[in-house]
């Protein structure tokens, strides 16, 4: 059986991050013929036009590693209303220089959990936004707007809430739906 590679971007860089939780539980949730690989955006530089003629290393493994994958998932925080830094760099970088954008076409999923009441909503909003300018085609629903609670990870890092994990399978089933039709076409 074929692999279907994901690759995964957490916008936290955050040593005991919840959203890189949620996104190695949320791998848990996958068919076993998905492979969910999470990539390091931590080294990129900060982007600058001058250098799309002579990107560094470390832009042009990120580059290789979203186009070589099936999908994108996208897990991220929420810092002052939007997206952070670091996830707006990385998602630059992977688009440039203009026209050779690894984005496009490139079916993607949006979740992340905050320790506020809304989740992430505005800084899900904020990066669809972006991914839908970017030509990449978003999963719509449904939406997945966490709020960091204790005894939502179990002790093996898989999601301890019953109704939470039903929620996020959901979530999940449709997610690799989504992914293989856009495989398909």
């Amino acid at each position: 059986m074929a692999q279907t590679r994901i690759a995964v971007i957490v916008g936290s860089l955050r040593k005991d991050s919840f959203n890189h939780r949620l996104a190695l539980a949320l791998a848990h949730l996958a068919p076993s013929d998905f492979t969910f690989e999470t990539l390091r955006i931590d080294d990129l530089p900060l982007y600058n036009q001058d250098d799309d003629g002579n990107q560094a290393a470390s832009v042009k493994r990120l580059k290789s590693e979203v186009a070589a994958a099936q999908g994108v998932l996208f897990v991220t925080p929420e810092y002052n209303r939007s997206i952070p830094g670091v996830l707006k760099n990385a998602i630059d970088h992977a688009s440039r220089p203009y026209g050779q954008s690894v984005w496009a076409g490139k079916p993607t999923g949006v979740v992340g959990i905050s320790v506020g009441a809304i989740g992430t909503a505005l800084a899900q909003q904020h990066l669809r936004n972006i991914l839908a300018y970017l030509d990449a085609p978003t999963m719509g629903g449904p939406e997945v707007f966490l709020q960091a609670k204790e005894g939502l990870f179990d002790d093996k890092g898989h999601i301890g809430n019953e109704g939470t994990q039903k929620f996020l399978q959901g979530w999940m089933d449709k997610y690799v739906t989504w992914v293989k039709s856009h495989s398909a076409a």
